[in-house]
Parts: structure tokens; C-alpha cells; sequence
């Protein structure tokens, strides 16, 4: 740990400290609120494919295909998007912990370290970062379009 000299510079530091992590919460908050909204039409343009197009007589299936593509384009965009949020955390706590260097207590380096050192009891062999989890969900969301395409195409 590094002492600041002045009282001063020490608590402009932990103002610092206050806004990034602050920062890094809001940032969690507009993830799940980016989750919500494409589960939300990713659900319904299922829900399209699967009770919407049900025959091939009634609709082309050029309109099958669309919703599919657009569907398909939402996953990788949710992909995409998770993955620059995973980013834009990692840069924000490389910060933090940077920050933390100077304090007498270092609450995020050291949960990251006991979470990445001690093996999780059960099926799992260690801790699974909710990025890593929720990044599969568009993966799975992408074999539900095809899935659905290729039935509305055997009906």
C-alpha cells in the first residue's frame, strides 16, 4: 500500500474510488436493462415464428425467413453488446483496483482473488462470471430461430 502524504489527497482519492465504482454499478444496471429489452423481443419474435407462421400456405416464406434473420441479427447484436459491457467492466476495475493500491483495504481485488482462487463445491470446478453465462443465452436464442425456420419450412 502506498501512503498519500496529505489528508487532502486522500480524500479526493476516495471520492475517486466512490465515482468509479459507482460508475461500474451503473454500468452493470444498463446491462441488465439491455438483457431485459432483447429477451423481451427475442421471446416475442419466437413466439412469431413458432404460432405466427404455422403454414406455408398462408404466408410465404420469405416472411418466415425475415423474422428469422431479424431475429438471428438481434442475437448477434445482444452478443456483441455483452461482450463490449464485459470490456468496458474489465477497464473499469483494472481502475478501481489501481485505485485500491492506495487504500488500507482492497474489497474488489481481493473478492476477485478469493472467487478466481477457491474452487466452487458441486458440478462445478470454479466460480462461472455471469458474462460468461449470459452470453450463451443469444447463442441459444440464434438455434431457436433456425429451429423454427426450418419446421415453419417442413409444415
Amino acid at each position: 500500500m502506498t501512503t498519500l502524504p496529505d489528508p487532502a489527497q486522500r480524500a479526493e482519492l476516495l471520492e475517486l474510488y466512490k465515482l468509479a465504482v459507482e460508475m461500474a454499478d451503473r454500468v452493470s444496471a444498463r446491462r441488465g436493462t439491455a438483457n431485459a429489452f432483447f429477451l423481451s423481443v427475442q421471446t416475442t419474435f419466437v413466439a412469431l415464428i413458432g404460432f405466427g407462421f404455422p403454414k406455408l400456405t398462408e404466408y410465404p416464406w420469405w416472411a418466415a425467413f425475415a423474422v428469422t434473420l431479424a431475429g438471428v441479427t438481434l442475437s448477434a447484436t445482444w452478443w456483441l453488446q455483452l461482450r463490449s459491457y464485459r470490456d468496458l467492466n474489465t477497464a473499469k476495475f483494472k481502475g478501481i483496483n489501481k485505485i485500491e493500491e492506495n487504500l488500507p483495504v482492497k474489497i474488489f481485488a481481493d473478492e476477485w482473488e478469493a472467487l478466481r482462487s477457491d474452487p466452487v463445491i458441486g458440478w462445478r470446478k470454479r466460480y462461472a462470471e455471469l458474462g460468461t453465462s449470459e452470453r450463451i443465452v443469444p447463442v441459444v436464442f440464434v438455434a431457436a430461430h433456425l429451429l423454427l425456420f426450418v419446421g415453419t419450412l417442413t409444415v
